[in-house]
């Protein structure tokens, strides 16, 4: 395929974007301009969730079906406005330069390099060893699917509660259900990761029968692994309202527990499986449901016992 190259002004920055009519979900037909179309038309909402956190670049230039990689350092052709958050990797033992999805123009840079996926830090860059949140991911083993994660959900909800913790759900765009637990006043990784491991736990100790924490393949057919190891400094989880990249362009989307319930009263894991026009349909009707996460405060509890 001949390479197609065309210019977008956006927010006054000049953008040169290549390819639009590449097809990156084939068997959706959906193209690479209608993904830069999506996020322009997401970014009211996706921004805000977006902003000064480091963000992991998710990209597939042949596609879904094709080749993919992680791009944690911002590519060095970056225009000069894209901003970056300098990270010290213990791993590589260097600092690393994230990209940091500022605005919209950024967002479009992003998306014209087949970033399909967003994945973000769960802390800011002014203090990336401090969460904002605390996060579970609810990952079903065949058979299980996402009729179960909605009721390991409802549980998990309900104990988060007993220690006054409200939770935002949202789809993980894939198989999955996440949950999320706004903080935005002091805490560690260190005290998240305690916390969701020893969560976790529990309801395996309190339903075995449906309930996984081990990531171990072998344990997880049928059951749902609460995984709570997101909770990192050194990893990053899939952004709400991003692309995911499977056969249809599914979005990672907020959801209300009224819906995880109904989901769960009718078995139907369809229920929670929403498309890129689905979403921006719910946002024109429903607004930003998971802008709590952003700005609710919520304290670790200091003290915490599970039975």
């Amino acid at each position: 395929m001949a390479s197609t190259k065309s210019e977008l002004i956006v927010d006054g920055k000049k953008l040169p974007v290549s390819n639009l009519n590449k097809v990156l979900y084939p068997k959706a037909g959906f193209t690479k301009g209608q993904v830069i179309d999506y996020y322009i038309r997401i970014a009211p909402v996706l921004l805000p969730h977006l902003k000064d956190r480091p963000l992991t670049m998710k990209r597939y230039p042949n596609g879904v079906d094709g080749m993919f990689f992680y791009e944690k350092n911002c590519p060095s052709h970056r225009p000069d406005w894209v901003k970056t958050a300098k990270v010290w990797s213990h791993g590589n033992q260097r600092d690393m330069f994230y990209c940091l999805a500022q605005d919209l123009p950024t967002l479009v840079w992003a998306a014209n390099l087949a970033d399909l996926e967003l994945h973000t830090s769960l802390a800011r860059k002014k203090d990336v060893a401090k969460p904002t949140m605390m996060v579970f991911d609810l990952d079903p083993g065949p058979p299980a699917n996402m009729v179960q994660c909605c009721q390991v959900g409802v549980w998990l909800r309900d104990l988060l509660a007993e220690m006054k913790l409200q939770s935002w759900a949202k789809t993980s765009g894939s198989k999955g259900l996440q949950l999320y637990v706004p903080l935005n006043t002091p805490a560690t990784f260190g005290q998240t990761k305690a916390l969701s491991r020893a969560l976790a736990e529990h309801l395996e100790r309190e339903h075995p029968e449906l309930v996984v924490h081990r990531m171990l393949k072998s344990l997880r057919g049928g059951k749902v692994l609460v995984d709570w190891s997101q909770n990192d400094e050194h990893k990053t989880t899939v952004n709400v309202y991003s692309l995911r990249a499977k056969d249809q362009p599914t979005v990672s989307t907020p959801v209300t527990w009224e819906e995880v319930e109904t989901c769960l009263k009718k078995k139907d894991p369809e229920l929670l499986t929403f498309t890129s026009d689905q979403v921006l349909q719910r946002v024109e009707e429903m607004g930003d449901l998971f802008e709590p996460v952003e700005t609710l405060k919520q304290k670790v509890p200091k003290k915490w016992e599970l039975a």
